[in-house]
């Protein structure tokens, strides 16, 4: 097992969300590498990370990054509901449920992964009602509800449901990291 030295991952987690609070990225991503290079297994580090990864545009790496956290530490529900979001973001809401589900089995009381989850069955009642209409033109009823549907979704995302690649306003990540082990 490598070794770890836990003062190093704490000052490089202060340093890299202090530079990730003043928007240089670069900075905070290479703060982090170099205390995962002192304490490889460090969860809040490795969490920090995907943030700025996922703030930097760089989805598939971030996604890598909360998948392999999720698989490490499936019991911290953040890493969960984090990869839910850009998984909703890439308009996967079946895997976004899935992560939220898990999130909310580690932490029951875990209200943002709650909301973000009632988020994805309002988007995914929308995809329901949507095929209910393409398959029948003339079911008023499946129209009806797609509209109420379209209506709320515009109303709890500014982006009318469809978040945006970075800090997506529905479902919203967790922004503080898990404790370290």
């Amino acid at each position: 097992m490598p070794t770890s030295d836990p003062r190093a991952a704490t000052a490089a987690l202060e340093s890299a969300r202090k530079l990730f609070a003043e928007h240089r990225n670069d900075e905070a991503l290479a703060a982090i590498d170099a205390g995962l290079k002192a304490s490889p297994s460090d969860a809040q580090l490795r969490f920090q990370r995907g943030v700025v990864l996922t703030d930097m545009g760089r989805i598939d790496e971030a996604i890598t990054a909360f998948e392999a956290l999720t698989q490490e530490f499936p019991e911290l529900p953040e890493p969960h509901n984090n990869l839910a979001v850009l998984y909703a973001a890439r308009g996967e809401l079946d895997r976004a449920r899935a992560a939220l589900d898990d999130a909310v089995r580690a932490l029951p009381s875990y209200a943002l992964a709650h909301e973000n989850l009632g988020d994805i069955h309002l988007r995914l009642a929308e995809r329901a009602y949507e095929r209910a209409t393409k398959a029948d033109a003339t079911n008023r009823a499946a129209r009806e509800k797609l509209a109420l549907a379209r209506e709320l979704i515009s109303k709890v995302s500014p982006a009318g449901g469809r978040p945006a690649n970075v800090r997506p306003p529905e479902p919203r990540p967790a922004s503080a990291p898990p404790p370290s082990r």
